[in-house]
């Protein structure tokens, strides 16, 4: 096996003990490989590894990537990172899960690019939780008023929340953070039961993804674990 592929092997090996840890079926928990910044042949050798769902942070940089391996291979792209409203129809396009919509006034915009690109885009609302300058996301207080704009969209379908919590050295530092992404995903469901779809948590990364697992995750975005240091 190439490095990658060792990679994906150990990360698979490290979900799988994390759920069974506390008692959560595997097949709750999808492995999103990070790929930005790195090259369609990386990408190539994960896909030969066996992983088929991609993250990416930026529509420019996904663009050549997506439409390279559109026709090839049947991988699922999804957008991590920040979407400026004016990119939003070409995000539509290009991706089947975006995790960013952080507002009404982004969501009106995808879902009128869902609706001219014939598809119900899968969405999760991002939850700013660490109050960081350079992080985006909506407050939780605001979560309640996008979810109910969103169901009334045409062309969205809003699958459940993410976030990305301050970076600590202890990872363990992170479980207050993904304690209340899940508290929060509770709680809006019991008050509107289906309001979040599919139920997600996209949290955790390579440093802090078995303490996302332990507090629910159903997402978990690594990157650098599989791929090296980004250049």
């Amino acid at each position: 096996m190439n490095d990658i592929a060792q990679n994906i092997r150990s990360i698979q090996k490290r979900i799988a003990a994390a759920a069974a840890a506390c008692n959560r079926s595997l097949d709750e928990i999808t492995l999103l490989g990070i790929s930005k910044t790195f090259p369609t042949d990386l990408i190539s050798q994960a896909a030969e590894a066996g992983l088929y769902q991609f993250g990416e942070n930026r529509v420019q940089e996904a663009e050549s990537k997506i439409l390279h391996f559109r026709g090839i291979l049947n991988l699922e792209w999804h957008l991590v990172g920040h979407l400026q409203s004016n990119k939003a129809r070409r995000a539509a396009e290009l991706f089947d899960v975006i995790h960013s919509l952080d507002s009404v006034k982004l969501a009106v915009r995808l879902s009128q690019a869902g609706r001219e690109a014939g598809k119900q885009l899968s969405v999760l609302l991002q939850i700013d939780l660490g109050g960081e300058e350079t992080k985006f996301g909506a407050g939780p207080d605001q979560a309640r008023d996008i979810i109910e704009a969103v169901s009334t969209m045409e062309g969205l379908r809003l699958n459940g929340l993410m976030t990305i919590p301050p970076f600590f050295e202890d990872p363990n530092q992170s479980r207050p953070f993904f304690k209340k992404l899940r508290e929060l995903r509770d709680t809006l469901e019991s008050e509107k039961p289906g309001c979040l779809g599919q139920k997600h948590l996209s949290m955790g990364m390579s440093h802090d993804f078995e303490e996302a697992i332990q507090e629910g995750a159903t997402i978990v975005r690594i990157g650098t674990a599989i791929f090296g240091a980004r250049p």
